[in-house]
């Protein structure tokens, strides 16, 4: 959003009314859709600074910075977490079943997936967002090249529950993955026991902009997120 403010105006201060459209601008009342954007595009588009080209261009290129954007208007952590996550990790490894007691007797709602009857998999998801700050998740959205730092809260984690995690990480313009078993994960130097005073065999990792590259052996690309889950098990069983 930044870069496309600054590049609107930037086209605006070379017009002979500049002072007036930003007075204007300033003074504008928003309803959905007529907001800044659309006044201050269709105002440059009716003064010839831009073209219909240079619009799709401009177009194209705030999409491509912000594909990922719609996934910080999720306001429910739950929509977030489970819904969201569970279905886009579903995209690209449909081999992931839900799991049941049918399929594991001993299961009780504690992991999301199971892979190729045994595989317990379980997902967790965060949003990279500008630190120490109270404005709405899709405004404070990091893109991935942001200098700012972030504090990913990969919580509620129960190593004991499951064979292999899945982290997904969000940023505007890019997703990132990890698969690590349980072992890997609980013995990890940042993971933290005792998310909460009385939560046994519950715990949590912050995953920050300090800290990211420690995992890197861990990450892989969606098409890879198969084998990547059951290379992180087999890890686990050959421990």
């Amino acid at each position: 959003m930044e870069k496309l403010r600054a590049r609107l105006n930037e086209l605006i201060s070379e017009l002979e009314d500049a002072d007036d459209i930003f007075e204007r601008l300033s003074e504008l009342i928003s309803v959905y859709p007529f907001n800044e954007y659309e006044y201050t595009i269709s105002t440059l588009l009716g003064r010839g600074k831009l073209d219909i080209d240079d619009y799709y261009e401009l177009r194209d290129d705030y999409i491509a910075r912000n594909l990922y954007l719609y996934a910080f208007e999720i306001s429910s952590p739950r929509g977030f977490g489970e819904a969201w996550a569970q279905g886009h990790l579903k995209e690209f490894v449909p081999e992931l079943v839900k799991p049941s007691k049918r399929l594991d007797p001993s299961y009780s709602g504690d992991y999301d997936f199971y892979l190729d009857n045994k595989i317990r998999v379980e997902v967790k998801a965060s949003r990279a967002v500008a630190f120490r700050t109270d404005e709405p998740l899709y405004v404070k959205a990091l893109s991935s090249d942001s200098n700012e730092q972030f504090d990913m809260n990969f919580q509620q984690v129960k190593c004991r529950c499951c064979d292999v995690f899945i982290w997904v990480a969000v940023w505007r313009d890019l997703i990132r993955y990890w698969a690590l078993n349980s072992r890997e994960l609980e013995s990890n130097r940042y993971f933290s026991n005792g998310q909460h005073r009385g939560n046994v065999g519950e715990g949590q990792l912050h995953l920050n902009r300090d800290n990211i590259k420690d995992f890197a052996r861990y990450e892989a690309r969606p098409r890879e997120l198969l084998e990547a889950i059951r290379a992180a098990y087999e890890r686990l069983e050959s421990a």
